[in-house]
């Protein structure tokens, strides 16, 4: 039985890393974002476009477009990074990178439990700057935050969801060469998705609720 995943910001990047992996792999792929992109089509059975995840009319618009569908793997990759430091803080900035980062992935899981069965699970792509024990540098004040909050309302989900035998994981993809940080990460897109694929595959509901790296070490809340 073929299995379904859908990821969000599927067009570019480590989405379509891990669109490219699981069609490789033999799923269905359903790729949602924005616009999509020539190398989406290739890979995606369907292109679900124009959703915008800070929206809820739009997210219920990709609801309504997974009528009749299962998804046994959910991926909220859709993110934003921008930068703020002390003194010149842009809080507009700050606000919708929380709209982006937190408030969607969480607005889509609520939105999409329909289409998601016992044995289903959930991927939060988070960032270790969400890590409040590891933030030795500052700065990146809404990046930070936003993916604090990811992981706090990802826990949750995990909770909440575990007697519905769904299984949550929050996962760094690592420092990746994407456009979010102007190409100047240390692994391809390819590596990291690779990467989440492996923690993907060994997520249970023994140990839902976890924050991972793509590398495979737990990483410090």
């Amino acid at each position: 039985m073929q299995h379904t995943v859908l990821v969000t910001g599927a067009n570019r990047g480590v989405g379509l890393a891990l669109a490219e992996q699981y069609h490789k792999a033999g799923w269905r792929v359903i790729g949602a974002c924005r616009e999509s992109s020539d190398d989406l089509q290739v890979v995606a059975d369907k292109v679900i476009d124009r959703i915008d995840v800070t929206q809820a009319d739009s997210v219920a618009t990709l609801a309504k477009a997974l009528d009749g569908e299962t998804l046994d793997l959910l991926i909220n990759n859709a993110g934003l990074l921008q930068d703020e430091s002390l003194g010149s803080l842009d809080f507009d900035s700050i606000r919708t990178q929380m709209e982006i980062n937190a408030y969607a992935p969480l607005r889509v899981c609520e939105a999409l439990l329909p289409h998601l069965k016992s044995g289903s699970k959930i991927a939060n792509i988070t960032s270790r700057m969400g890590s409040i024990a590891d933030n030795d540098s500052g700065g990146r004040y809404g990046y930070r935050a936003s993916k604090a909050a990811l992981n706090a309302f990802g826990k949750s989900l995990a909770m909440d969801l575990k007697p519905q035998g769904i299984a949550v994981a929050q996962l760094h993809p690592g420092y990746v060469k994407t456009r979010m940080v102007n190409f100047g990460g240390v692994i391809s897109p390819e590596e990291a998705a690779a990467g989440i694929v492996a923690r993907i595959d060994a997520l249970t509901l023994d140990n839902t609720g976890g924050f991972w790296h793509s590398n495979g070490e737990e990483l410090p809340w």
